[in-house]
């Protein structure tokens, strides 16, 4: 660990390493803090430090007289990452995978027009997507894109494609983003593409994505299931940190913003 980071960060970075590549698995008993002082070559405080980071993220469990223990969690991902599905997949080490629901051109609505910032009935493109991690459904991806951008999308071979890389490939990237995470029940579509019960619980992140002269490229509308993926947001008193994605497979952890 040669990192600027401070030492409590390092540790906490190659214990989530560990996390996600299947080194600690889930519900194996975390290393003593002696055993992780005596590996690292540190004192407690670092340790505990790290230790009491990644139990506040529910990437640990227990402790106080119960020996902690892996949880199933999602790893976090960069700005670049979030945006990317495939991308994210493949940093974690998953095999990412999607199915093609729908790719048309049709009339913006009032919402999407004003999200999108296009007159009323101005044609947009629309791609429904149910995306797979190791061939297992984790989300199904609503994206709207203004006419002239999505206009190269349409010949993308969106199974071995990526959109954010067809996209980047015309110059066209994402510099900003803005994301609203709630939950909801699952509407008919999702009951029926990802084989849920209808009024599931899902994770719904909509999203307006921006180039770097502010204007908006992208509204999409993604429903995780809650096994999937999870959120994180971590605050601090100096900084305003952002949003980024973590997965909740037994193979992974979480998302993070």
């Amino acid at each position: 660990m040669t990192s600027s980071s401070p030492l409590h960060v390092q540790l906490y970075e190659e214990m989530i390493h560990r996390i996600r590549t299947g080194a600690w698995q889930p519900g194996d008993k975390v290393p003593s803090e002696k055993s992780l002082i005596a590996e690292f070559g540190t004192s407690r405080g670092p340790v505990r430090q790290a230790l009491a980071a990644l139990r506040a993220e529910g990437m640990i469990v227990g402790g106080r007289g119960t020996p902690p223990r892996v949880q199933h969690t999602a790893p976090p991902q960069s700005f670049d990452t979030f945006i990317s599905f495939s991308e994210w997949a493949r940093e974690l080490g998953l095999t990412p995978g999607q199915r093609v629901i729908e790719a048309s051109r049709r009339s913006a609505t009032e919402e999407s027009a004003r999200e999108l910032q296009v007159a009323p009935d101005s044609p947009v493109i629309e791609i429904i997507r149910v995306r797979y991690l190791d061939e297992k459904p984790a989300m199904l991806e609503r994206s709207l894109f203004p006419y002239e951008i999505g206009k190269h999308l349409l010949g993308t071979d969106f199974h071995h494609g990526s959109v954010t890389q067809a996209l980047a490939n015309v110059g066209i990237v994402p510099m900003r983003a803005r994301h609203v995470i709630d939950a909801i029940a699952a509407h008919p579509l999702e009951v029926e593409q990802l084989h849920i019960a209808p009024g599931s619980p899902l994770l719904r992140v909509r999203r307006l994505a921006y180039n770097e002269f502010g204007t908006v490229i992208e509204s999409a509308d993604d429903r995780y299931l809650p096994t999937m993926a999870t959120f994180v947001v971590e605050n601090s008193a100096k900084h305003r940190n952002h949003l980024s994605r973590q997965t909740a497979t037994p193979a992974s952890g979480l998302l993070s913003v």
